[in-house]
């Protein structure tokens, strides 16, 4: 454009007069710099319009930004307005709750004190219970040391006895431990002859021998037994019956057995028992024969668990 108007001048000027040469000179310098500048103003606008384009992108971006604020904080102005509201209620409700609660609130607490009083009771008792059944679990196991101490020496009893009475097996003599008891059993071919209760040589060794022993152990309780067949008592003076016969050889034991004054006597018992207490068939010969029999028991002093018992 300033070309057009500068060429236009330029042209006039030498349709008018004569132009020197340093004048056309000064015009081509002048148009020069016009043209200079007005590529520099073209690229100054060009930059304009872009910064222009890029502010009314970036506005654009803002406005958005500005709506989402704008829709955010209406969104939370409306939470806020409920949370207020619903904020008054609790604080209303909770004024009315205050206000009337007061009575119910020192209930509950009477309640509570009560039931820590009774809980605590409680407690001292199941303490108490506790410590009892701590007492009776130790004197339970004192108790069960006792009896095992006591089958232990049994058990020891009776090795001895069958050590003792080796000599006399296989003639009517048998040892044997149950129930926590030994039992020294010997047939009367070993003591007596046929409705006799006087003792034999023989049986008198054998009974000499279990008194040693009981010598060696005088906390053990002695129950000697007489036993018979079931075949009535057919001889002749003092005799009644196999009851009194049972109980006369039981005694005749006893006698033998009391000679050892190491025996304690008060430890002794004599029974007769009679044909009623058998081991054996009676209807056979071999069956009365072992049923004719003195049965020496022995039984340990029970006078420590009797006392550990009623304890319990």
């Amino acid at each position: 454009m300033i070309k057009k108007v500068f060429i236009g001048l330029l042209i006039l000027g030498l349709s008018t007069s004569c132009v020197s040469k340093k004048i056309y000179n000064d015009l081509e310098a002048q148009y020069a710099n016009l043209k200079k500048e007005n590529q520099t103003m073209a690229g100054e606008n060009a930059a304009l319009l872009a910064s222009k384009k890029q502010l009314e992108s970036e506005k654009a971006a803002l406005q958005s930004n500005l709506d989402n604020v704008k829709s955010n904080l209406a969104k939370v102005q409306a939470d806020y307005d409920a949370a207020k509201n619903k904020m008054k209620v609790m604080q209303d409700s909770y004024a009315a709750l205050e206000k009337n609660s007061n009575e119910a609130l020192e209930a509950n607490m009477k309640k509570n004190r009560d039931l820590l009083a009774q809980l605590d009771a409680k407690a001292k008792a199941l303490a108490a219970e506790e410590e009892k059944l701590n007492a009776s679990a130790q004197r339970l196991k004192e108790l069960e040391e006792l009896i095992a101490a006591k089958e232990a020496s049994m058990k020891k009893l009776k090795e001895t006895l069958s050590k003792a009475l080796n000599g006399f097996e296989g003639k009517g003599l048998t040892v044997e431990q149950k129930n926590g008891k030994v039992y020294v059993s010997m047939e009367n071919k070993l003591l007596f002859n046929s409705g006799s209760w006087a003792v034999g040589t023989e049986g008198k060794r054998a009974v000499v021998e279990v008194g040693k022993v009981l010598g060696d152990n005088p906390d053990i309780s002695v129950l000697i037994e007489g036993h018979t067949d079931n075949d009535p008592y057919a001889g002749s003076g003092p005799i009644a019956d196999n009851w009194d016969l049972s109980t006369k050889r039981a005694t005749a034991i006893v006698t033998i057995l009391g000679e050892n004054s190491k025996v304690n006597k008060q430890n002794l018992t004599a029974a007769g028992r009679s044909e009623y207490a058998p081991v054996a068939s009676n209807s056979t010969s071999e069956g009365k024969s072992k049923n004719r029999r003195i049965e020496i028991i022995l039984t340990p002093r029970l006078d420590e668990i009797s006392k550990m018992l009623n304890q319990f």
